[in-house]
């Protein structure tokens, strides 16, 4: 699907406030509520919105502990096979295939070093996983909110 530049202004605005009304959305973008809610139930209805979400900081439910894990993997391990094995555990906000000497690298939150730790003994028991390389994060420099649009 193709986004026209007031679809992008709409997501924008959802991207801002998942929670903003169909009316504040006209409002901020030049539409009718009626239009609005056209438009992003078409968006919802191509795939182009795939939900909408609450943000919660990690430390609030105790996950203060945030890690990067490589895994490297036997060669004829496919991304599906990795992504059923690190699916199962709540504690990988993220695994992305990447280029490079890994097979992927997975972001993991947990509630302390020996939480953490667990995790990556649980990923790394997996049978087609070869070895690990972890990095803790010290201090978040950048976040940057997940799917905003480039202009």
């Amino acid at each position: 699907m193709q986004l026209d530049q007031l679809d992008r202004l709409i997501i924008g605005v959802l991207l801002e406030d998942g929670r903003a009304t169909f009316a504040q959305i006209g409002d901020r973008v030049g539409l009718s509520a009626p239009a609005v809610k056209r438009r992003v139930d078409r968006l919802v209805a191509s795939g182009a919105i795939t939900g909408f979400t609450v943000r919660v900081a990690p430390s609030v439910v105790g996950w203060a502990t945030e890690g990067f894990v490589e895994i490297y993997c036997r060669g004829s391990t496919t991304p599906a096979e990795i992504l059923k094995a690190v699916d199962r555990h709540p504690e990988v906000v993220s695994a992305s295939t990447v280029t490079g000497e890994a097979d992927a690298i997975l972001h993991i939150l947990a509630s302390d070093i020996r939480h953490f730790e667990q995790v990556v003994e649980r990923i790394a028991s997996e049978p087609f996983m070869v070895r690990t390389k972890s990095e803790l994060v010290l201090s978040p420099l950048v976040r940057r909110e997940q799917g905003s649009l480039p202009e």
